[in-house]
């Protein structure tokens, strides 16, 4: 743009300018892949539980994955049978799925 341009050469040159930002971004969402994340399933590994912290140290008992004391719906359940600590302590892990849809491509490569 010149020094001495006017209000409405200035409006017409930042319209067009937004024109073909618009313009390009329609152009590069088209060629973006969908991605979606599924939860599969949830595992319980190490034991965070500090057993010292009531004498104001650190110390773990080196659990390293959850395994349920009881099945599934009873109270053994929230209970590791490696450790004794309650689930909660264990560090939670989501495994996901993921899924990439890159859609139908309309354009023609002849």
């Amino acid at each position: 743009m010149q020094r001495g341009s006017s209000c409405a050469e200035s409006k017409a040159w930042l319209e067009r300018g937004r024109k073909l930002t618009m313009k390009r971004l329609l152009i590069m969402r088209r060629c973006e892949p969908i991605v979606r994340f599924t939860c599969c399933s949830v595992h319980y590994r190490e034991c965070r539980r500090n057993h010292a912290a009531s004498t104001g140290g650190y110390a773990i008992d080196g659990c390293r994955e959850f395994i349920a004391e009881g099945e599934e719906s009873t109270s053994g359940a929230l209970k590791c049978a490696a450790c004794g600590c309650h689930r909660s302590f264990h560090r939670r892990v989501q495994v996901y799925e993921v899924a990439w849809d890159y859609g139908s491509d309309t354009s023609s490569t002849e």
